[in-house]
């Protein structure tokens, strides 16, 4: 057995327990509109990093934060780091603050915290200070020893300070928002008991509402259970016309979106979180996934996510943290597809899609160049593809369809090169590969030109053909049904074998004056198969040399 069985035992954990509420509406609601995002970057983000970010690179970070969009902004707690404090200032006396931002800092509910989260905001336009203490059962019996009365107590001490402080300083539009922490895995009626005691401190109006912050501090069950919570809570606060509903999901159990989305179901107005979902643990709701979860159902995130892929790639140079290849919507893969029927799908789609029509593509939920991706990257090819992907790339190299026994054909030959390479092959590689295949330069025979005369019997045309053989000149004439037909039966005359056409297709690539003809054959050549393929400004022209490739093949 092995030795660490016996401290692998799910019987010390038990089920976090549901609520009792047979009438929840939020199951029966939809997201409509995108709610007021709060960035937590600067300061949850911040903690949770090996190394923190310096003062620069925290204001590198705020200005892309500006630059996609969001209007609250947590810089930071001053009251508890120098850097914070330090940052803050910066952000002040260098008037880095647009006037429609509203910056944000957090304090615990401790006098000289609170003081110093004053001094940092010092001369600040507008500013939300967020108070916060711990009000779970676990945190009260056994981190802080103390019982519920001496816990709102705190709560309400600190409120009051803050708006004593709020008046001094009444140069600024102040906002306030307080969070009992671990709200999750708090008794609801205490949650709601302590708030409704801070709120009557603050006297939260329509003019000035109050945000009450409910974490998901710890992600301690599934995302349904937490709506509940949110829907519990919203209907028995006080004052609820004058509060803003917040939340702050963390992804223990790998939720936090889902916990977040299912929150504004049930009646939140807020969501606190990061881009990428950096945070303590697990990490912070991902805003660019769930943002982007709004923009894929025709709603506007209110964040610029356009140029999403740079500036994402920017913060994860600042936190020193990679994307990974398969996050949503940003991720390296995640506009590809390796699966031959998923390939398929995709580009039968892209085929028939019309710009400026919905969006209706298999397997891609968004339009990737709407982030700036290029439909390029949608298809890779490795021994798992199938012809429908190698197809879209070579037709896009080529501006043609490609005929289907030639898809077939050709996907052949790319299964058996990845195989043997076991690896995937770049759409460059792919394209070197067809034209290694079906374009290469024929060095064995070429045709110079062709002239023609009709007359009248079964086989009305006579065609003599200009060409060179191993570098040596080659005239052969014919008769036959067109000249297709007279190249094929002086070609098995010449090199006395049959030959027969079994397939044949031709497309011109361009509709202009500069218009070039493709043309691909497939030859019955003493019972096997060989296939050519060739462009050139003359049809005719085009499918002769088509010919001559396949029977260079054969020679």
């Amino acid at each position: 057995m092995n030795s660490y069985r016996n401290t692998y035992d799910h019987k010390k954990y038990q089920a976090f327990p549901t609520l009792h509420l047979p009438q929840r509406k939020w199951p029966n609601q939809q997201i409509i509109q995108a709610p007021t995002w709060c960035s937590v970057d600067l300061r949850d983000g911040n903690q949770a990093l090996v190394n923190p970010l310096s003062v620069q690179q925290k204001l590198s970070l705020f200005i892309i934060l500006l630059d996609i969009g969001f209007k609250e902004i947590e810089v930071g707690f001053p009251s508890a780091s120098q850097d914070d404090f330090d940052f803050v200032r910066v952000l002040i006396e260098g008037q880095y603050i647009p006037n429609d931002v509203t910056i944000s800092i957090l304090t615990p509910a401790r006098d000289t915290f609170i003081q110093r989260s004053f001094e940092a905001l010092k001369g600040v336009k507008k500013a939300i200070i967020h108070l916060y203490n711990s009000t779970s059962k676990v945190q009260r019996n056994k981190v802080f020893n103390m019982d519920k009365t001496a816990v709102t107590q705190m709560a309400v001490h600190a409120a009051k300070l803050i708006k004593q402080y709020a008046h001094i300083q009444s140069e600024t539009q102040w906002h306030f928002q307080y969070s009992p922490e671990s709200f999750t895995a708090t008794e609801l009626e205490y949650a709601v008991t302590i708030c409704n005691a801070v709120n009557t401190v603050w006297q939260p109006t329509e003019e000035n509402p109050v945000i009450l912050n409910l974490p998901a501090t710890v992600e301690v069950s599934t995302p349904n259970i937490y709506a509940d919570q949110i829907e519990w809570f919203i209907d028995h606060i006080e004052h609820r016309k004058n509060i803003i509903i917040s939340v702050h999901t963390h992804n223990d159990r790998g939720s936090a979106i889902a916990a977040a989305e299912m929150a504004l179901l049930a009646g939140a107005d807020r969501v606190e979180g990061t881009l990428l979902g950096n945070g303590e643990r697990t990490g912070n709701m991902d805003i660019i996934t769930m943002a982007m979860n709004c923009y894929s159902q025709g709603i506007d995130p209110q964040l610029d996510l356009s140029n999403i892929q740079s500036l994402s790639d920017k913060v994860s140079q600042l936190i020193d943290i990679p994307i990974h290849p398969r996050h949503p919507y940003i991720g390296h893969f995640v506009y590809t597809a390796f699966s031959g029927s998923h390939q398929d799908a995709i580009r039968k789609c892209l085929a028939s899609y019309q710009a400026g029509t919905q969006w209706d593509i298999a397997y891609l939920p968004i339009d990737p160049t709407d982030l700036g991706r290029s439909y390029e990257e949608v298809i890779r090819i490795n021994s798992q593809s199938g012809k429908g992907g190698i197809s879209y790339i070579i037709e896009q190299a080529l501006a043609t369809q490609i005929p289907r026994w030639l898809q077939v054909e050709f996907s052949q030959i790319v299964q058996q090169y990845t195989e043997q390479h076991s690896t995937e092959i770049s759409s460059e590689t792919l394209i070197d590969l067809f034209t290694a295949q079906y374009l290469k330069p024929n060095n064995i025979i070429h045709i110079n030109q062709y002239n023609t005369t009709q007359i009248h019997t079964e086989k009305p045309t006579i065609t003599e053909f200009m060409m060179s053989y191993m570098n040596k000149p080659l005239i052969l004439n014919a008769q036959g049904v067109g000249i297709l037909d007279c190249f094929i039966t002086a070609l098995a005359e010449q090199f006395d074998m049959t030959i027969e056409i079994i397939e044949y297709n031709e497309q011109t690539l361009e509709a202009n004056n500069s218009a070039y003809a493709i043309a691909f054959v497939r030859l019955n050549i003493e019972a096997d198969y060989f296939s050519g393929v060739a462009k050139n400004k003359d049809i005719v022209m085009a499918s002769l040399n088509a010919i001559l490739q396949a029977i260079s093949d054969s020679l």
